[in-house]
């Protein structure tokens, strides 16, 4: 018989829902598997940033099948962590309820990287491995 614990439920909220709060949901899935339930979600949404598919998939974690979506009150005040992930979100995030930890981490926009493709898809992997980084650490601290 299989235990039944809580899963851990986590959103990572940015301005737009394109790249760095997709990141983040991927690899926190990625990494938390079954322990965790992840979602993302952004003050507005901007679609799936192309280039944030494609330096996820070069790690094996795929995420264009996620949809940007706004961030849903209800849903985000089921939540036990809200992370925010750039500044605009931490700014103009809805209030949470008191039951949800608020936490900001902030990650420059590697959408707003400029150079050849070889230098903005640079800046994009520096993003994802700093937020994977910054995920690890966090469940460790968690015990996930």
């Amino acid at each position: 018989m299989r235990l039944m614990s809580k899963k851990i439920k986590i959103m990572f909220l940015c301005t737009g829902n394109s790249c760095r709060s997709q990141i983040a949901e991927g690899i926190a899935k990625h990494l938390g598997g079954n322990r965790v339930e992840i979602y993302s979600a952004g003050l507005e949404a901007h679609g799936l940033n192309p280039r944030a598919i494609k330096v996820m998939d070069e790690i094996g974690v795929g995420i264009s099948k996620h949809t940007s979506d706004e961030i849903d009150q209800k849903l985000l005040n089921t939540m036990d962590y809200a992370i925010t992930l750039c500044g605009d979100a931490e700014d103009r995030c809805p209030l949470t309820s008191p039951s949800v930890t608020k936490m900001h981490w902030p990650f420059d926009d590697p959408a707003q990287a400029v150079g050849t493709e070889a230098e903005i898809m640079e800046q994009f992997r520096l993003i994802r491995d700093a937020i994977a980084k910054r995920i690890e650490v966090f469940f460790n601290e968690l015990q996930i």
